[in-house]
């Protein structure tokens, strides 16, 4: 299953804190590595703010789970994403089906 990950900043307070929620920020992603069943495809930093997007291939939701409770500074949303072309195939699908339905 593919994952959109993206995370938002969490309001901290002072700039000082703020200050301090970044370094611990890089603190704590500097040594994580990803683990085996974790395949990140696109890891993305929005320009002028704290926050991001990942796109990851994952078996387990757990595992994406635990990624995004490694940063707790950081409000995270995960999506289940599927390539535009599938969601094509399937919404066609879907239509042809409705189609065929009969009105009583």
């Amino acid at each position: 299953m593919k994952y959109m990950i993206s995370w938002f900043e969490r309001s901290q307070g002072s700039p000082l804190e703020y200050e301090n929620a970044q370094k611990r920020i890089l603190e704590v992603f500097r040594p994580w590595e990803a683990p085996d069943n974790f395949k990140i495809e696109v890891f993305v930093i929005r320009v002028g703010e704290w926050g991001g997007h990942m796109l990851v291939e994952c078996d387990d939701p757990a595992t994406v789970h635990k990624f995004c409770s490694m940063l707790p500074a950081f409000e995270f949303q995960a999506r289940p994403v599927i390539p535009v072309e599938e969601a094509i195939r399937v919404e066609l699908e879907a239509m042809a089906w409705r189609d065929g339905l009969t009105s009583q």
